[in-house]
C-alpha cells in the first residue's frame, strides 16, 4: 500500500512509518541526546542548561524532529525538564520523584537548519540527584 500524499520515491509498506522509511531511503538518520547527569537545583521556576552534551544544533541541508522523550529522576522531589529552540521554551516534561516518563511525541515540529536544541532542567533550589535523559530525534536532509 502507498501513501498518495508521500511524495513517489517515499513508498511506505503497510507497517513502515515515514520516519522508518525516510532512514532506509538514506534520507534521514537517528540522533540521540542522551546520558546520566547530576543536577543541583537553582529554583523551580530557573530552567537551565542540564550539560553540554545536551545542546543540539540543526545541521545546515536538513531539519529535524523531535520523535519522543525519555527521562527519569533519582531525586527526591518533582523536576521538569524542558525542551528549548532557540532560547524559548517549546515542551515542558514534569517527572516526579523517583520516577521516569516516556513521551511518544504525537505533534512533531520540524526545525531548520541552524535551530538550537537545548535540554534544561529545573528543580526546587537546593536539590540534589540525578536525571537519566534519552531524546531521539530524527535529522531528515533537505528533499528528504
Amino acid at each position: 500500500m502507498h501513501d498518495v500524499s508521500s511524495p513517489p520515491a517515499l513508498l511506505l509498506s503497510v507497517q513502515e512509518s515515514r520516519h522508518q522509511a525516510l532512514i532506509r531511503l538514506g534520507n534521514a538518520r537517528p540522533v540521540f541526546l542522551q546520558g546520566a547527569y547530576p543536577f543541583a537545583g537553582r529554583g523551580f521556576f530557573e530552567p537551565h542548561l542540564l550539560h553540554n552534551d545536551l545542546r543540539y544544533t540543526v545541521p545546515e541541508g536538513c531539519t529535524s524532529e523531535i520523535v519522543y522523550f525519555r527521562a527519569g529522576n533519582l531525586s527526591d522531589d518533582l523536576v521538569y525538564v524542558n525542551i528549548w529552540a532557540d532560547g524559548q521554551a517549546l515542551r515542558y516534561f514534569p517527572i516526579g520523584p523517583k520516577n521516569d516518563c516516556h513521551v511518544s511525541l504525537a505533534i512533531v515540529e520540524p526545525h531548520v537548519a541552524g535551530t538550537q536544541l537545548e535540554i534544561r532542567l529545573a528543580a526546587p533550589r537546593g536539590l540534589t540527584g540525578s536525571l537519566v535523559i534519552d531524546i531521539g530525534l530524527l535529522e531528515i536532509r533537505e528533499g528528504g
